[in-house]
């Protein structure tokens, strides 16, 4: 298949997924739709508030073990999924740098912008290392990866594996581990259940960052798909569901509006309390992610966590 029958092709099941969304009972949009430039900063935001406590912690841990996690895996070549400004890849960049040596990074975002300026900050400051930059989302792009002699470490924090429902996380998890050799491994950053009320101040920040950063969906759906929601007709919400385990971002109709999406050829008209659900972050236990691990031919090797228990990465070989 040609470069541009198989883009065609991806935009057409992108389309098919965004009409079926919105076509549900509780309609539904990808998250990935958050992100445009202004999404990808108001994120950027988000992870300095004071409620929101993965990143700061995600970090932590990685300035504790980021010696011991390269130790371990060997890795000469990095990948990093979603990598937005690559902060924290610089943790385990730093451990190749601290011993005079380098390696390939290669990084993969759905946002151009920001992995051209990650990859040309990184590039400057890491001139021992080559990078290199794929534009795709990790749900279907991986196969996009070029492939390397060396062990490779793959990189996936900010507890994204999160966004993706069980069936689709398991989806992930196989395809990872199809790719994988037995040198090969998986860094993955989980958030972990708490208390509802912790979890759920850290998706409704004070500052209302996290409400601008939710209704940016649909600025970025009107953007890509000539649509037409008004964004003053919504509202945010977030809530921890504790049956499922995640936390849920949904966009509330404050009052009866309606939306066409040229590119679906399809009217959404909501109602007042009419809602569309933007995201769910799934929390997780140790064993809860090892069973999921387990499906996938996958095993937890190294389970890494802060004093309070509020965040870890999991470092994920194949299974013997």
């Amino acid at each position: 298949m040609s470069d541009e029958s198989s883009e065609t092709s991806g935009h057409n099941r992108e389309l098919d997924a965004l009409r079926d969304g919105l076509s549900r009972p509780l309609r539904e949009i990808a998250a990935k739709y958050f992100y445009d430039d202004r999404g990808s900063a108001l994120f950027e935001r988000i992870t300095e508030l004071r409620e929101y406590y993965p990143t700061r912690t995600e970090i932590s841990i990685l300035e504790r073990d980021a010696r011991e996690i390269m130790a371990d895996a060997r890795a000469g070549h990095l990948v990093e999924l979603g990598s937005g400004a690559g902060r924290k890849i610089r943790l385990l960049l730093d451990r190749w740098e601290a011993r005079d040596e380098g390696g390939r990074c290669t990084m993969l975002d759905v946002n151009q912008s920001f992995l051209d300026q990650s990859i040309e900050a990184l590039a400057r400051a890491y001139p021992r290392c080559a990078f290199d930059g794929v534009v795709g989302d990790f749900t279907t792009d991986l196969d996009r990866i070029a492939p390397s002699s060396a062990p490779r470490l793959t990189v996936f924090f900010a507890g994204t594996i999160g966004n993706l429902y069980p069936h689709e996380r398991l989806a992930f998890f196989r395809s990872i581990a199809a790719s994988m050799r037995p040198e090969d491994s998986l860094l993955v950053g989980v958030d972990l259940v708490k208390d509802t009320a912790r979890l759920e101040s850290a998706y409704n920040d004070s500052e209302g960052v996290t409400a601008e950063f939710n209704l940016n969906a649909l600025r970025v759906l009107n953007a890509r798909f000539d649509a037409d929601f008004d964004e003053s007709a919504f509202e945010h919400r977030a809530f921890f569901d504790r049956a499922q385990s995640w936390i849920e971002m949904r966009l509330r109709a404050t009052r009866a509006t309606s939306a066409l999406v040229r590119a679906t050829g399809q009217r959404v008209e909501l109602s007042a309390g009419d809602e569309i659900r933007t995201e769910i972050s799934c929390k997780f236990t140790a064993d809860s992610l090892r069973n999921d691990l387990a499906s996938a031919g996958l095993a937890l090797r190294a389970w890494r966590t802060d004093p309070r228990h509020d965040f870890a990465l999991a470092h994920i070989w194949s299974a013997p």
